[in-house]
């Protein structure tokens, strides 16, 4: 049986339902419903006008944006989603219904499939193309949820971004009998939203068939939500002798240091959670409550980032463009499947990379050391970050690898309801002026002495500059603290002698330079006098060189003694630079903090 003609003059009841779809009340203004046309519209009009008023203040657009990092609201839209797929059905078949009746047909069910196939079919198909889109939504709503519920899962970590590693290797000091000791620790004061955010930034790295779990980065980020400022603190590996708070039983058990080396903790924790008021699956808790003791901050959250993952997360992004400061060599960086490693070099300058390249640049340090690695992890965290917005992690066509990649590199313990406040916060994050600390060696850590070095190299902190440091971070200024990491990642050799009379000149301008972040020394060479005591002014002089590896190190010398430096090829002189004071040498005073 053929499809009876639809009268001349009648409305198309296919016509109806495809305005329908196109927006509500379309199709029953093409029917000249003037009045139901006017009903059905309202609702999406009213809806779009207050979502154009949010979107067009900024502060607000900003908050929307982040709110849908929340899976309260994830759900939500989710419902919302399916109640509009189902608003936009009933008004696209309302319309279709009522051409029909225009037209002089019933709509009985059975029957007008029998009188007019390809109209029902037509209006199938329109449905069809309506609900492929809200399914499409709701797909990647649920992706979106899932991804946020995977990362920030409070179950036990285990390190589960980097797989499940024994405590095997771990150096705890055995079974210790729990009847005795208390198991809950002391609690890190949870975020309120408007205080000081501090986050453990965690990397780490498991090999294939190595069981161990150390946690050799530790960057502190703290966050000052009034003006946005952010700080960060990177602590090295190596440091050992790190107090612990006096409530854990492990304070009494170690004699209220931790001895080991501080990327161990995580193990200890995890092997011996009596002593650190942990439970197993909680070890996290150990290394934040240490930290935060040799801070002095309370660190109630981590992120733990993978390096595997890391890899896939900047490859999705689509790479990452890299300030490199100073070159970067490695000739046996450390890759899978091959004898003796990669030989690596990054030259210095503005440079784009993969996940892989970035992740060489943040994990070298054969031919540099941990603390220079520590500087420029922390310029690959800035720089993703600077290249990276909200709308990145909404982009559909990435979603699908996006999510695989983040859920394979990262786990945190961060509350999954208070991530649009995070986010919020991260996109006012005033990375211009970050201040960045490495807590290393003279400043603010004790070397081990060659002897001992040999043996097993250790860090042994100085508590008190770490903690004066942290608590000022966020009122000096930002441009002396990046002179100071340059200066520290130049690590020049600098020797103050005496070219004057003055009493105790070198010394105190040898403790300025330090203040600098210049690594100078008296040295007991002639009783740190120059060959003289009657230099006029102050004489700098780099060896060897040493002014083409050093900009900054040259500027600031220039700078703080109002004076050019002086060029010398001497191969029996061991230091970089040698500064000899004269009576007009100005009278350096390190500020008040």
């Amino acid at each position: 049986m053929h499809e009876r003609p639809r009268a001349r003059g009648h409305p198309s009841p296919f016509t109806a339902a495809v305005l329908s779809l196109l927006f509500p009340g379309l199709g029953h203004l093409y029917l000249r419903r003037f009045e139901r046309a006017l009903a059905c519209a309202a609702l999406p009009v009213l809806g779009l006008a207050l979502l154009a008023g949010v979107l067009l203040d900024p502060t607000t657009r900003q908050a929307l944006i982040a709110e849908f990092f929340s899976p309260s609201v994830l759900q939500t839209a989710l419902i919302l989603d399916v109640l509009v797929l189902a608003y936009r059905v009933a008004v696209a078949v309302d319309a279709y219904r009522l051409a029909l009746s225009a037209s002089g047909t019933s709509a009985g069910g059975i029957r007008l499939l029998v009188r007019r196939p390809a109209s029902v079919a037509g209006l199938l198909g329109v449905l069809l193309v309506l609900s492929m889109g809200h399914v499409a939504l709701a797909r990647y709503d649920r992706i979106a949820y899932d991804t946020i519920a995977a990362i920030t899962d409070s179950g036990d970590s285990q390190g589960t971004v980097g797989g499940s590693p024994t405590a095997a290797n771990t150096t705890a000091p055995g079974s210790i009998p729990g009847s005795s000791i208390p198991t809950a620790g002391p609690a890190a004061v949870p975020w309120n939203g408007t205080g000081r955010l501090n986050v453990l930034l965690v990397g780490t790295d498991q090999r294939p068939g190595d069981t161990s779990f150390n946690t050799d980065t530790m960057i502190v980020a703290s966050i000052d939500p009034t003006t946005g400022e952010v700080a960060m603190f990177s602590v090295p590996r190596d440091t050992t002798n790190v107090p612990l708070p006096p409530a854990w039983p492990a304070y009494s058990y170690f004699g209220g240091a931790y001895p080991n080396r501080i990327n161990a903790i995580w193990s200890d924790a995890r092997a011996n959670p009596q002593l650190f008021g942990t439970t197993s699956a909680d070890a996290y808790t150990a290394l934040e409550g240490a930290l935060g003791q040799l801070l002095g901050i309370s660190i109630p959250y981590y992120v733990e980032v993978n390096f595997d993952g890391f890899v896939q997360v900047v490859d999705t992004l689509g790479g990452a463009m890299i300030d490199v400061q100073l070159p970067v060599a490695d000739y046996h960086y450390p890759i899978p499947d091959t004898n003796g490693g990669l030989k690596l070099y990054i030259a210095p300058g503005i440079q784009f990379m993969t996940g892989a390249q970035a992740l060489a640049y943040a994990r070298s340090r054969h031919q540099t050391n941990d603390f220079d690695r520590a500087a420029r992890q922390q310029r690959v965290i800035v720089s993703l970050r600077a290249q990276t917005n909200v709308l990145s992690f909404l982009d559909p066509n990435k979603l699908d690898a996006l999510s695989t990649a983040l859920r394979s590199a990262i786990h945190t313990n961060f509350p999954a309801d208070q991530l649009p406040a995070l986010i919020s916060l991260l996109e006012r994050a005033d990375l211009a002026n970050l201040r960045s600390y490495v807590f290393t060696p003279p400043v603010y850590e004790t070397q081990c002495p060659p002897a001992d070095c040999s043996i097993m190299y250790w860090l042994h902190p100085k508590v008190g500059a770490i903690r004066q440091t942290v608590r000022t971070a966020f009122t000096v200024d930002p441009a002396i603290e990046r002179s100071r990491q340059t200066l520290e990642s130049e690590n020049a050799t600098v020797w103050v002698l005496s070219g004057s009379a003055a009493a105790g000149q070198a010394a105190s301008v040898a403790g300025y330079l330090d203040y600098l972040g210049i690594n100078a020394i008296v040295p007991p060479l002639n009783g740190g006098r120059a060959d003289q005591l009657t230099y006029p002014g102050t004489v700098v002089t780099f060896y060897n060189g040493a002014e083409a590896r050093m900009p900054e190190t040259v500027r600031v010398l220039e700078a703080t003694f109002g004076v050019q430096i002086v060029p010398r090829n001497d191969p029996t002189v061991t230091a970089d630079v040698i500064v000899i004071t004269g009576k007009t040498t100005p009278n350096l005073q390190i500020p008040a903090q």
